[in-house]
């Protein structure tokens, strides 16, 4: 870890004591912006211009926002734009996957920097300057396969990974590709793989890895073997098909998973995708809650402290049963209320951590299964929660 990277994530611990701190923001939101991370540096800017009362201090962060946000140039209102009238155009055909077109970027995620920076080193900077890579004979692409307990930020870590590449997002359910006929489940996912090399660059993200990539001992004589059969040849990418598409796959069962996936080439990273620590939680309540109407005096720092354990979409869900009370008293007044302290701890009060149960499972796995240091990251973690 980098001298930058300590002093950000002692800052991220400052602002989870004190969430209100506007210098801290802006300092965080500079570092943010000298490490090449916009996105969240636009987020953390956004925030030290909202809580910072010094008219000098306050300036320098907007004038930061402004470079990171440049204004867009607005349309003339006096110019109409002719159309060609004509046929109809043909019907676009149906995707054979989800194709995301919200863009979200590492913005959007709260906390896992360390994660993040994995990515942006293996992924991100690649997409973004091919010319240095090429240089050493880099190749852009690969594949990354995430685990950890349910609702940890899996699947909007691949979203934000291809926001941040600017690149196409297919985001592959286990019904587009598992079908009930022999060859069809093969021949599908060729299709997606073919999809995804012309529309690159793209992120190509198989969702309940275990699903499509099972280890084939545990298949035995099931037509399953063929399928991973497939995806292993897919992977391969022979004569460099796979360039500019990146695989990412996510988890909560890695030791089901068949080990030839995880060779060099494949999903040569395979990255632990833990709860959210306590500044996470506090940097997640905070995106749940910023396009919300908000009471002023809202602890965010204490609730992060009293969520341990908590997931994201934990987190999240707290939130949205936290409205609930507003929006059924706005419906009966009609006067919108801001979501106060006392609604959130009602929803405190009636949520659950749902992490707990995977880590009594995977700490077997981690202590028994750990064959060539797979599983070394999330005994690190076991340690650290003792």
């Amino acid at each position: 870890m980098s001298r930058a990277e300590r002093t950000l994530a002692a800052l991220r611990s400052a602002l989870a004591e004190n969430p209100r701190n506007g210098p801290i923001w802006l300092e965080v939101a500079e570092i943010l912006a000298e490490l090449g991370r916009t996105s969240e540096a636009t987020e953390a800017c956004r925030e030290a211009v909202r809580y910072l009362e010094e008219k000098t201090e306050k300036q320098r962060a907007e004038a930061l926002l402004s470079e990171l946000v440049p204004a867009a140039d607005p349309a003339p209102s006096n110019v109409f734009t002719l159309v060609r009238g004509g046929p109809a155009a043909p019907a676009t055909p149906r995707p054979l996957a989800s194709v995301s077109t919200e863009p979200v970027t590492f913005g959007d995620v709260g906390g896992l920097d360390t994660v993040k920076e994995t990515i942006r080193m293996r992924i991100v900077l690649p997409f973004q300057h091919p010319e240095v890579f090429a240089a050493y004979r880099k190749k852009t692409g690969g594949g990354i396969l995430m685990y950890g307990p349910p609702g940890c930020g899996k699947t909007l870590l691949a979203r934000a990974t291809a926001g941040e590449c600017g690149a196409r997002f297919i985001n592959v359910a286990i019904d587009d590709v598992l079908d009930m006929w022999y060859g069809e489940s093969e021949r599908k996912l060729a299709a997606l793989f073919e999809e995804a090399r012309s529309h690159a660059p793209a992120v190509l993200f198989f969702d309940e890895m275990e699903a499509i990539g099972a280890s084939r001992q545990q298949l035995r004589g099931s037509p399953g073997k063929v399928l991973v059969n497939q995806l292993l040849s897919e992977m391969d990418g022979m004569s460099g098909r796979n360039d500019r598409v990146l695989v990412m796959g996510a988890t909560n069962a890695p030791w089901h998973v068949d080990p030839a996936l995880r060779r060099p080439g494949r999903f040569d990273r395979v990255l632990l995708v833990p709860p959210p620590d306590r500044p996470a939680r506090l940097e997640i309540l905070r995106l749940a809650l910023r396009q919300r109407p908000v009471a002023d005096s809202v602890d965010l720092a204490m609730l992060a402290k009293k969520t341990e354990g908590f997931s994201g979409a934990d987190l999240s869900d707290l939130v949205e049963q936290a409205s609930e009370a507003p929006i059924r008293e706005a419906l009966t007044n009609g006067t919108i209320r801001p979501i106060d302290e006392k609604d959130l701890l009602g929803a405190l009060a009636r949520a659950k951590a749902t992490t707990k149960e995977w880590f009594s499972t995977a700490k077997n796995y981690a202590t028994f299964s750990n064959v060539g240091g797979l599983y070394d990251d999330l005994v690190a973690y076991l340690a650290e929660q003792r």
